[in-house]
């Protein structure tokens, strides 16, 4: 099982970015799907998660501006960010909590944000 993240990038406070998150190998099942992020110095913290049927959850710090949305046929969650600061720059991670050969949380290997001022 693999986790591959894409659209990370260099943005301007006040632009947007999509992150998206696809699941890929041998998977029967998936359960909750987060991002995570972790700036420099700072302890990795919860952004946000989605349950398979669509519960969801946010950082105070995010919610409001940050929208986790997935496709359960294409195994992909996906993090639409909105109005970002220079405080969610970031290395953000997506994992997910997966029926493999068991249940398991995955991690992916983490897309770089940095949000300029």
């Amino acid at each position: 099982v693999q986790l591959q993240a894409s659209g990370g990038g260099l943005v301007q406070a006040g632009g947007s970015l999509r992150l998206s998150c696809r699941a890929s190998g041998s998977i029967n099942s998936i359960d909750r799907m987060s991002w995570y992020r972790q700036a420099p110095g700072k302890q990795r913290e919860l952004v946000a998660g989605i349950t398979s049927i669509g519960f969801t959850n946010y950082a105070d710090s995010v919610r409001g501006r940050f929208t986790i949305s997935r496709d359960n046929a294409m195994n992909t969650v996906y993090l639409q960010m909105n109005n970002l600061k220079p405080d969610d720059t970031a290395v953000y991670y997506c994992t997910a909590y997966l029926d493999g050969k068991s249940w398991f949380t995955y991690w992916g290997p983490g897309t770089q944000v940095t949000v300029s001022s």
